[in-house]
């Protein structure tokens, strides 16, 4: 998916919060967008803190259960925030947040098996990753 406005990320990131965002809407790029468009433009909102129990909510309001194989996974979202940090800081602070969230796409974190280059399948995948944080097992984040 690539963006051509704000507007479309902020559809995104609205629709994620009073959870009316269509559920085949919610694909890795609208994860992205939408903890981008949290850092990015609301400063009432700590991403770290807040974004789990945001995406919480969502899952259930769309009839996802968050548990230890479906719904909420704590580690990637971490992982995607701290991702999402690092391509921002490369990039101008002025540059719009569609163009930022389409260099998010085009760089190795917009493929959403990305954190494998960092943890194994088995332990980014476990209940003990999807419920808290865990340390990348194969080498260290970047970032």
């Amino acid at each position: 998916m690539i963006f051509t406005s704000d507007a479309e990320i902020v559809v995104i990131g609205t629709g994620l919060l009073d959870r009316t965002l269509p559920k085949p809407a919610w694909k890795h790029e609208a994860h992205l967008a939408a903890a981008l468009w949290i850092i990015r433009t609301r400063p009432d909102l700590d991403a770290e803190r807040d974004l789990p129990g945001i995406i919480r909510a969502y899952n259930e309001a769309t009839g996802v259960p968050n548990s230890d194989t479906r719904g909420y996974h704590h580690t990637i979202t971490l992982a995607s925030l701290r991702a999402i940090r690092a391509v921002m800081a490369g990039l101008p602070a002025d540059l719009p947040l569609f163009e930022i969230c389409n260099a998010l796409i085009a760089s190795p974190y917009g493929d959403k098996r990305w954190p494998l280059n960092f943890w194994r399948e088995a332990a980014v995948f476990s209940p003990a990753a999807r419920h808290g944080w865990v340390e990348p097992d194969v080498r260290a984040l970047p970032f």
